[in-house]
């Protein structure tokens, strides 16, 4: 098997773990000398399920192309989420991009997706299980999923917090913790 052989099953195998969802296709055109030449723009959101999402747009004469090229431009632009034992996320969050807002919400187990159309795309290839979405403001796609990553940006995982304090993971819920304590041996 030759080198470029395995480069190429390196790369289908590391597709094979990406999904990809089409938000949607606007077709646009462009107004030229003899009339108009119509081509077509797409919205796709990647992600692999496990905490990694992104979102590309792409513009083609052809639908497949338009797609090919949005996914290629998701692929570019992924980032990392910290997910809550990989179901939800860590805490609520708002997000704003242009006129759109967007405020998630953890949710507890068995929940599902609770999001519209353009959101509930990110969190099936994000893999989030549990979450409350709502978009206020607008429903265009591509400013939802902006206000949408957004919010990612916003997020902290307990850990990325007691880094950046110099504690321990357990110091932060510490005073948490011992306050329920508290309650529930007053309370028997």
């Amino acid at each position: 098997m030759s080198r470029i052989e395995k480069q190429d099953k390196k790369i289908n195998k590391d597709e094979n773990e990406l999904i990809d969802k089409l938000v949607g296709i606007n077709r646009v055109a462009k107004v030229v000398k003899g009339g108009r030449r119509f081509g077509f723009a797409a919205l796709v959101v990647v992600g692999d399920q496990r905490g990694k999402v992104g979102f590309g747009t792409g513009k083609a004469k052809e639908v497949p192309e338009a797609i090919k090229k949005a996914t290629d431009d998701a692929k570019k632009n992924m980032i990392k989420v910290p997910l809550k034992e990989g179901r939800t996320l860590h805490h609520d969050m708002k997000g704003h991009f242009g006129a759109g807002k967007v405020i998630l919400r953890s949710a507890p187990s068995g929940t599902g997706i609770i999001a519209g159309g353009p959101m509930r795309a990110v969190f099936e290839t994000l893999g989030v299980q549990d979450v409350v979405a709502k978009s206020i403001g607008t429903s265009n796609p591509h400013n939802m999923i902006k206000a949408t990553f957004d919010a990612f940006t916003i997020m902290d995982s307990p850990r990325n917090v007691a880094n950046k304090r110099s504690k321990k993971v357990s110091e932060i819920f510490g005073n948490k913790l011992k306050s329920d304590a508290k309650s529930n041996s007053n309370e028997g």
